[in-house]
Formats: structure tokens, sequence, C-alpha cells
């Protein structure tokens, strides 16, 4: 998940407000090279935008009648290299640079996710999802007036 209101994360903050500091600061986005048979940058994400999550919780609180758990995603994955090429593009400047893909994540880390939406679906929720160039050119014009808070 990511969008504005999460400047108090720290390193848990998302990827997107991690490599746009990132660039800014430096002129480049780092992304871990390949590793478990993914390319430099190819491991794949799910990435979600906050206002989408939004869009779900309320859908079931108009919707009381409906219960259980649901995945809470897009269902389309992405790669890394997708999604800090949006942030490069939007501010028209950097480039990717690879850096070693750390030991102590080898075997534990998770090179793939994406929601499997079937039942978010079934459920009836048709709000659809903001598309990904999309939610990042917001969140970036946001992070650039704001520093990723709402005005």
């Amino acid at each position: 998940v990511f969008g504005p209101q999460e400047n108090h994360k720290d390193r848990m903050a998302s990827l997107i407000f991690q490599k746009y500091h990132e660039l800014q600061k430096t002129g480049k986005i780092t992304l871990f090279e390949g590793t478990a048979g993914y390319g430099n940058g190819e491991q794949i994400r799910d990435f979600i935008y906050v206002n989408d999550v939004v869009n779900v919780i309320f859908y079931f609180w108009e919707h009381p009648d409906l219960s259980g758990i649901y995945n809470c995603g897009t269902g389309i994955g992405h790669t890394f290299n997708e999604f800090v090429q949006g942030i490069i593009d939007y501010c028209g400047k950097g480039h990717i640079e690879y850096v070693p893909f750390p030991e102590i994540l080898k075997g534990k880390y998770q090179s793939y996710t994406q929601a499997d939406t079937t039942k978010l679906m079934q459920a009836g929720y048709d709000r659809g999802f903001t598309l990904l160039p999309e939610a990042v050119k917001e969140y970036c014009s946001i992070l650039e007036k704001s520093d990723g808070y709402y005005e």
C-alpha cells in the first residue's frame, strides 16, 4: 500500500515514498539485483494506492451484509522497474542502479506477490483500482507539493 500520510513510517514507508526521496537526494534510484530466477528489478508486487484501499473499506461499510476475509489488492502485479520508472518519469530525471541482493534476505524474500481478487469481485466490488502510472503520478505530485501530506 502506498500513498499520502505515511511519513511517520520511516523505514517501513512504501517503496515509492522511499525511492522518491532517494531520487531527490542522490539523482538515482537503487533496486536489488535479480535473485531466485528474477532479473534486476523484475521482482513483482501488487502495488495498491491507499485511496483504492479506502474505496474497498467503504464498499464493505456500505454492504454490512457481507463478511469474511477478502484480499485487498489490484490483482495486477508490476515489476519494481515499472514502479520506480514512474517516479523517474514524473521527476524528469534520474536512473535506476542495481545493488547486490542482501545475503540476509536470500531464501526469505517474496519476489512475487499478486492478490487474488476473485472473492472481492464475487462480492460485487465494482469501483475499480487506480492504474499504477496514474497513482504514482498523483502521489509524486503530493510528495512534491507537501512531502506526502494532504493539504
